[in-house]
Formats: structure tokens, C-alpha cells, sequence
């Protein structure tokens, strides 16, 4: 009898999956246990496995197609079974599953035709800028008074150019005045001489103060881009963040830890360790131990109740070619700093290649981000749903700064911002849970008794 798989439900928060790859070709046995598909999910890429046998009838969606969640994806029965009317029964039930209702339309009012646009003029050159000229008379002789041709001669005017009302269009000294008056101001205004060097009234100037001309080479290129569809990884890191950020308000605590004696102390342990201790791993070290302390941070807003949670579980972010993982390293508390520095070491590694099982990321109380590695001096990070906090944290630098004997000397600092969900944790709560993170770095042996 036929078989219908289902895309499965393969993390906490997917709602569809993508179909990477098909291990198997209709026609194919398939036993119990065999690897059918790899399934790309909102967290990683995982494989699945059949849980019946038979062979392979149908295939419901090819590689690189999307499927939501508990939609039909293969179809397994006899060799020669007929499974078109299965195919067509999950056709029509899809199709009439109710849809919701589109918004009604609105007629949108008719914008107005926009003026047709002005035209551009490229203005002349300065030797060339001239005032408004007058309309000849219609014989094309000039009207001038004897006084303003006598002025127009002395000054080298061109009759032609100069406009006035005069009587009848008959130019006289005042208009000849205005232009002159006119020449100069524009002269003026366009650095005061002319590209021969010499004033626009006449006078002659250094041709060391006449002002370069410079000719903007034309560049030719092509505007172009390229659009990438979302994983369903980007897609879900953009849902939950959102919701996150507006949905949880944001408050942030900033504090300098000094580095010194942790700098000290990780040589020292790195001596004896198994395994080799990172900045990173002292850094989920103390954040455990100072949840330990603090509880009310290591917590969940769920509604109705806050989530105290008596279990410590610190993620991690890491990045990846997509985005973001965060693997949990679980009980952080109780483990060793080499013991959490091979887990973390481990869980990173199997993020970056997308192989993270189920509960290796999920169950998260609390998140650390760490951008240090990347030279970053601070920064603040959006909250992983469902903690209250999120801490970031910035590079080690040496900067000078006073001791108290008020000396100055050199010390290793590290800036670290907490995020705080403001309807769990109060600005009281993360201040003390931050000073005691403070004291675990700044007196490593805290964290090894």
C-alpha cells in the first residue's frame, strides 16, 4: 500500500523546507533507515530519512523548490503501484484549503500630470556673459541720443546689446549707464575678470589671479545588480530578529572590564589544558557563573509568567556564510574552561558546515555575540528570543589608562554591551549581574573554585 512522506517538521520555528538534494530516483528501493533527501531548514541543512519501505513512486518537489510544512514530498509503495489518484486527492485538498481574504481594493486618486520640466541652460563663459539686448528697430537701425552713442564709442559698446525704454525704443545715457553697471557686476560675480584676463569694464588685471578652468573628464559606466533569493535561514533570522526588536523593548548596559591578569591567567592554563582555551571560552565561563548568581537574568518573558530558569545554557553566535547559528553549549556552569573549550571549538565547527543536530541548537537561556576577532571595538546586539539578554563583546586593546596611584600605565581593556529585555530585567538587575561578569575576568581564579 502507498506511503505519502511529508516534509516533517525538523526544528522548533520552520514553517517549509527546501529540497537540497534527492539521494534516491523514482524507481528506487528504499529500505527502512535509507537516506532520502537532505532538507535545508531555517537552522541548517539535515537529512532525511525514510521510515517506511518500498520504492520510490513520486517525487513532489525538485531540488531548489520550497515546501511547507507536512505538504506532500514522495510518495513510496509497490513497484507498480498507481499512485495518480493519491496526487490528485492532496491537489484538490490543497486547493481548498481556505485562503485568507485580500484586503479590499481602494481607488487611489489620479495624481495630477506633473509640469513638463524647465530647460536646462549651460550659462557662457565670463567674457561672454552679457546683459538682456533690446529688439532693433524695425528697420534695423538703432535709436540712440548722440550722448549715448558718444558713451557707447568710449567704451567700446555694441549699441545693439544695451536695452531701455527710452522714447520709442530710443536708447539714451541712463541705459548705457545701467549697462555698464550691469557688465560689471557680472563680471564680479563670476571671479572679477574676464578668460582673457582683463576686467569686464576694461581694466586690466594679473593674469596669475584669473581662476583655472577645470574639465571634468566623462566617465562611462554602467549601473547593474544582482538579486539572490533569501535561504530560509535569512529569512527566518530576519522574522525573529524583527519581532525581537520590536517587539521586546531594548535597554543597554555598557561596561570596561580591564583583561590583565585573564591575559595571565589563559597562559598559564594553556600550559596544562587538553585543550586550547580561548578569550571566547572565558567569556562563557564568567557569563555562567555570573547567571549562577544572578538568575533573574537568566530568564524568559513568556506572556502571561517570566520563566526563571534553574538551568544554564550559554549560545553562542557564529557566523556563517548566511547569517547567523547560535549552538548552545549546555550547563555551562558545571564545566570546566576546557571542557567548554572543546565543546566550542566542536559546535562551531559543525555550524559553519551546517551539521548541527536538533539539540545542539535549541534551549538557549542566555546569548553571548563576540565580534572582538574582527577588530571591533563595541557594539550592541539584538536579543535571541526566548533569553531576556544578550551580551556583545568587543577586542581586547591596550589603551594607557591610571592606576591608583593615579599612574599612567598600560592595560588590556575590553568593552562589553548587555542587551536587556526591559520587561524581564531592570537596570538594577543587569548593572549587578555585569559587575560580578566584571569581577570573574578581572580575578580568573573565581571561575576555578
Amino acid at each position: 500500500m502507498a506511503e505519502i512522506i511529508r516534509m516533517p517538521l525538523m526544528s522548533d520555528t520552520m514553517t517549509e523546507g527546501v529540497v537540497v538534494q534527492w539521494h534516491k530516483n523514482i524507481g528506487d528501493e528504499v529500505k527502512a533507515g535509507d537516506l532520502l533527501a537532505e532538507i535545508e531548514t531555517d537552522k541548517a541543512t539535515m537529512e532525511l530519512e525514510s521510515y517506511q519501505e518500498g520504492h520510490l513512486l513520486h517525487i513532489g518537489a525538485q531540488p531548489g523548490e520550497t515546501v511547507a510544512v507536512n505538504a506532500i514530498i514522495a510518495i513510496l509503495g509497490n513497484k507498480d503501484e498507481d499512485v495518480k489518484a493519491i496526487i490528485e486527492e492532496e491537489a484538490k485538498a490543497e486547493t481548498s484549503k481556505p485562503t485568507e481574504k485580500e484586503p479590499e481594493k481602494v481607488s487611489e486618486p489620479v495624481a495630477p500630470t506633473p509640469p513638463a520640466p524647465m530647460p536646462v541652460h549651460t550659462p557662457a563663459p565670463v567674457s561672454a556673459v552679457q546683459p538682456q539686448t533690446t529688439n532693433p528697430a524695425p528697420s534695423g537701425r538703432i535709436k540712440a541720443s548722440p550722448l549715448a552713442k558718444k558713451m557707447a564709442a568710449e567704451n567700446k559698446i555694441n549699441l545693439s546689446l544695451v536695452t531701455g525704454p527710452g522714447d520709442e525704443g530710443r536708447l539714451i545715457k541712463r541705459d548705457v549707464v545701467a549697462y555698464l553697471a550691469s557688465a560689471s557686476a557680472s563680471s564680479t560675480s563670476a571671479g572679477g575678470t574676464s578668460a582673457g584676463g582683463t576686467s569686464a569694464v576694461g581694466g586690466n588685471v594679473s593674469k596669475s589671479a584669473a581662476q583655472p578652468v577645470f574639465i571634468l573628464p566623462q566617465v562611462v559606466g554602467e549601473e547593474s545588480f544582482k538579486d539572490v533569493p533569501n535561504s530560509q535561514m535569512r529569512k527566518t533570522i530576519a522574522r525573529r530578529l524583527s519581532e525581537s526588536k520590536f517587539g521586546a523593548p531594548h535597554f543597554y548596559l555598557k561596561m570596561t572590564i580591564c583583561m590583565d591578569s585573564a591575559i595571565v591567567a589563559r597562559k598559564k592554563m594553556n600550559e596544562v589544558s587538553p585543550a586550547k582555551i580561548s578569550f571566547n571560552d572565558l567569556v562563557i565561563k564568567a557569563a555562567a557563573m555570573a547567571l549562577r548568581a544572578h538568575p533573574a537574568v537568566n530568564a524568559s518573558w513568556l506572556g502571561d509568567v517570566i520563566r526563571y530558569n534553574n538551568h544554564i545554557n550559554v549560545g553562542m553566535a557564529v557566523a556563517v556564510d548566511e547569517g547567523l547559528m547560535v549552538p548552545v553549549i549546555k550547563f555551562a556552569d558545571s564545566k570546566s574552561l576546557s571542557h567548554i573549550a572543546a565543546e566550542s571549538r566542536l559546535l562551531a565547527g559543525k555550524a559553519r558546515e551546517r551539521k548541527l543536530d536538533m539539540a545542539e541548537m535549541t534551549g538557549n537561556t542566555f546569548t553571548i555575540s563576540n565580534l572582538g576577532m574582527m577588530d571591533i571595538d563595541d557594539f550592541t546586539a539584538i536579543i535571541n528570543p526566548p533569553d531576556a539578554c544578550i551580551m556583545a563583546v568587543g577586542k581586547i586593546e591596550k589603551v594607557p589608562s591610571f592606576n591608583e596611584a593615579g599612574e599612567v600605565v598600560a592595560k588590556n581593556l575590553m568593552r562589553v554591551t548587555l542587551s536587556c529585555d526591559h520587561r524581564v530585567v531592570d537596570g538594577a538587575v543587569g548593572a549587578k549581574f555585569l559587575n560580578t561578569f566584571k569581577s570573574n575576568l578581572e580575578e580568573p581564579v573565581r571561575m576555578m573554585v
